[in-house]
């Protein structure tokens, strides 16, 4: 994660003005004494002649894309949205003339408004004047924040003046939607979120190596209809991220990253005759995980998907990925004998490079434009160049400054959300509040939150916003106001916290606690992975745990990865490098639990972790004591007296309730703790302390059990 930028604004001196509870602050913002109420008699008014506009020609623009709300739907929303913060419901009038208390919606033609900004006047009736229903719902969200952030009854809002529009067009959110499918109800909230705090580009990236997510007929065997997106969820996605002011930008994956795609149609690398190997794309995965650019077949298909799909949306911007193409494709024969033979390439860069602009001239012929993750350039390429009008991903960098001469960037990198032990990769919050200055070059068009699901790809929702909402609204605030910071980052969390949530948000599903059998259940033995996912390695790579007890299975890490061996029913895994893991993506469970599990140590290290969260662990041989233990972050290590033995099977089980764990080996009690951590189910190991031995049979309830039924256990 990079340090401070060189551009970075000054922080204001102590004592500045305390920002107002909105988030993203406003740009220029103006506090006056006082406040303004609404009451029982508060109406909305609009003009009956832009009550069915959407835009007037100063706040068109091509980024973020155009406005497909009306004047009067906003106000119909609006209306809704303020009886739920404020248990009043306002009538809404078409002309007159506003009184005190009441809400004044004007669509105007200025130019300096933009397609986003709005003017903001709380001094009598509130009054929000935009260019656009994007401006003008940025105003009422700033409204409805300020409301719910009162203390008493959510009915007043302190008067002011503002005039606030965006540093950068795109403010994105980034979600990896091909190894993990995300329910909609989630997808729902997660836009509210994005709307009420001016984010305005949800990227949906559909397609990885493991999985496929738009189901459509003419592509049966793509796409597993129970974990994929039809038309009809994406036409319903896309009028109700219309109504939050949110483009559903979609996202695939071609020519890298596709084995779903290569294996679906046999247009891979490794298929046909003369084929290429492991030995020319990365060592963990096959040849099938890059299409056959050297294949007018290939090609062909490549071109009918992105035709496809490209009308189920309706953003500016389609993304088809194009990044992390090995540089050792080059050394396959299949390769060297096309580029000795095409007069119009002549290096692995010219092909991608024409691949990228041959699906570009599909992009482009249904009026969007074509977006690319960075790398490309890497690679020499002096025939073929990108298309000018391709946007790129910049996901290398910091973020500071357009990296990629003469193209149109969105910065992803510094941003990346990546909550596996391998990679570990979390956005750093405190350089993001306190140090990044956005960039305002004219090619530089937005910055994005980026969220990766590998080795989570089951993980649960929650799991992922208990990650992305902190880094989200720091973006949110930052992209739209990069002036220096006011106040500290706690400051910011503390005022994120008085706003709250959205009208309509919907509580996050708590999942039922089981009883009377295992909450979960893992084998470790031979399994495929579930409906809807593709095998993308090499033999022995990302591996699944299957969970035969619940719906929480894992997959190894890439490249490190456990080795299968005999257990003691059926199969075990062997694991011997702190890389050697499991995601799960669990959300942690609070007390009471038990834990039991088979475990043979092979040797002693100062720190194994069986199960880890971001708030605590199972230890298996504890720091600082080489005991069985746990740990809550940032708060205290416990060992219990029992050290794990060496080279021999023992059955070990933690029985959590609050303030206490009891640990029992091979059924017999051997220690306790007065102290208890939720059940954590991130993960089997660090990224810096995995075991070092064979599991086998790993459980887990969600009930405290007796000493008898520990003693049963087998």
């Amino acid at each position: 994660m990079p340090g401070a930028q060189a551009d970075a604004p000054p922080k204001e001196p102590a004592g500045a003005r305390t920002p107002p509870d909105v988030v993203p602050r406003p740009t220029d913002w103006t506090a006056l004494e006082g406040r303004t109420a609404l009451t029982r008699t508060t109406r909305i008014l609009i003009d009956p002649r832009t009550a069915q506009a959407t835009a007037l020609p100063a706040g068109r623009a091509e980024l973020p894309g155009p406005a497909r709300q009306s004047v009067r739907q906003l106000a119909t929303q609006l209306r809704t949205e303020i009886e739920q913060v404020t248990g009043i419901a306002p009538r809404i009038t078409s002309g007159g003339l506003p009184a005190p208390g009441d809400i004044a919606l004007t669509l105007t033609d200025q130019g300096a408004l933009g397609a986003e900004g709005y003017r903001f006047d709380s001094r009598g009736p509130v009054r929000i004047e935009a260019a656009s229903t994007h401006g003008l719902h940025y105003g009422t969200r700033t409204l409805l924040q300020l409301l719910r952030a009162t203390a008493r009854n959510h009915r007043e809002v302190p008067r002011a003046t503002a005039v606030d529009r965006p540093a950068q067009a795109i403010r994105m959110v980034h979600l990896d939607a091909g190894r993990k499918y995300w329910k909609i109800p989630y997808l729902e909230n997660l836009i509210r979120r994005m709307g009420d705090q001016k984010l305005n580009t949800l990227l949906l990236h559909l397609s990885e190596s493991e999985g496929f997510r738009l189901y459509s007929p003419k592509f049966p065997g793509l796409a597993d209809p129970g974990h994929s997106y039809s038309r009809a969820d994406i036409e319903h996605l896309k009028a109700f991220a219309a109504r939050h002011h949110v483009q559903l930008m979609p996202g695939l994956e071609l020519p890298g990253h596709a084995t779903v795609i290569s294996q679906a149609f046999g247009i891979g690398f490794g298929a046909g005759r003369n084929p290429c190997t492991g030995a020319h794309t990365h060592s963990h995965l096959t040849p099938d995980w890059i299409i056959d650019m050297t294949s007018e077949k290939a090609v062909a298909k490549s071109k009918e998907i992105v035709a496809e799909f490209v009308d189920w949306f309706d953003a500016p911007l389609f993304s088809i990925g194009a990044e992390e193409v090995p540089g050792q494709l080059a050394e396959c024969p299949r390769v060297k004998d096309h580029l000795a033979s095409d007069p119009d390439v002549s290096t692995l860069g010219d092909l991608l490079n024409r691949y990228i602009n041959t699906l570009d001239d599909v992009v482009a012929s249904h009026g969007r434009r074509t977006a690319v993750y960075n790398g490309s350039e890497h690679l020499t390429a002096p025939q073929q160049k990108v298309h000018a009008p391709v946007v790129f991903l910049t996901w290398e960098g910091t973020g500071a400054e357009p990296a990629v001469p003469g193209h149109d960037e969105i910065a992803i990198g510094p941003f990346y959300d990546t909550p596996n032990n391998y990679h570990h990769k979390y956005p750093d919050e405190p350089w993001m509040y306190d140090s990044w200055a956005p960039s305002t070059a004219p090619d530089m068009l937005g910055s994005g939150v980026t969220n990766w699901a590998d080795y989570n790809f089951w993980a649960d929702d929650g799991y992922f916003e208990q990650h992305m909402a902190g880094a989200r609204a720091i973006l949110a605030d930052r992209a739209w106001n990069r002036s220096a910071t006011p106040d500290t980052l706690t400051g910011f969390r503390a005022r994120a916290a008085r706003i709250g949530d959205p009208p309509g948000t919907t509580p996050a599903p708590v999942p039922p606690r089981v009883e009377g059998r295992p909450s979960h259940h893992w084998t470790f033995d031979d399994a495929s992975y579930p409906s809807g996912w593709t095998y993308a390695g090499s033999p022995g790579n990302t591996i699944l745990a299957e969970d035969t007890a619940g719906d929480l299975p894992g997959t190894s890490y890439i490249i490190d990865n456990p080795t299968p061996v005999p257990g003691v029913r059926g199969q075990a895994w062997r694991f011997d490098s702190d890389r050697d893991g499991v995601g799960f993506g669990g959300l942690d469970v609070a007390e009471p639990w038990t834990v039991s599990v088979r475990v043979r140590a092979a040797s002693r290290t100062s720190d194994q972790v069986l199960l880890s969260s971001k708030a605590g662990a199972l230890k298996l041989m504890q720091h600082g004591t080489g005991k069985v233990g746990l740990t809550r972050y940032g708060a205290a290590d416990h060992s219990f007296d029992h050290t794990l033995p060496l080279d021999r099977w023992t059955r070990l089980t933690w029985v959590a309730t609050p303030g206490h764990t009891v640990l029992y080996a091979d059924g017999e009690r051997v220690g306790a703790v007065a102290a208890s951590i939720p059940l954590p189910l991130r993960s089997i190991g660090t990224e810096k302390a995995s075991l070092r031995g064979d599991l086998d049979e790993l459980l887990t309830w969600d009930e405290a059990l007796t000493p008898a039924r520990v003693a049963r256990l087998r």
